[in-house]
């Protein structure tokens, strides 16, 4: 289960599921495929550059499905 720190946000893009998982604590943002295979990874993220990030998902229609452990399980 995921932990307060975290956010995870799905969306479809080009008819293929993505995931951003946003982790406060370890100061990441990693962007997985719907193979759940990396695609971008950052590091070093300030806590507002998070919370940037995750109004730009809310804002493109990404919906956040936090408290779950894989979200392609459920879609």
């Amino acid at each position: 289960m995921e932990n307060n720190e975290t956010r995870i946000w799905i969306w479809f893009q080009d008819s293929k599921l993505h995931k951003a998982k946003c982790d406060f604590s370890k100061k990441t943002l990693i962007i997985y495929n719907e193979n759940d295979e990396i695609l971008i990874k950052y590091k070093g993220l300030t806590s507002i550059q998070i919370q940037k990030i995750g109004a730009f998902f809310s804002k493109i229609g990404a919906k956040r499905i936090d408290n779950q452990n894989n979200p392609f399980t459920y879609m």
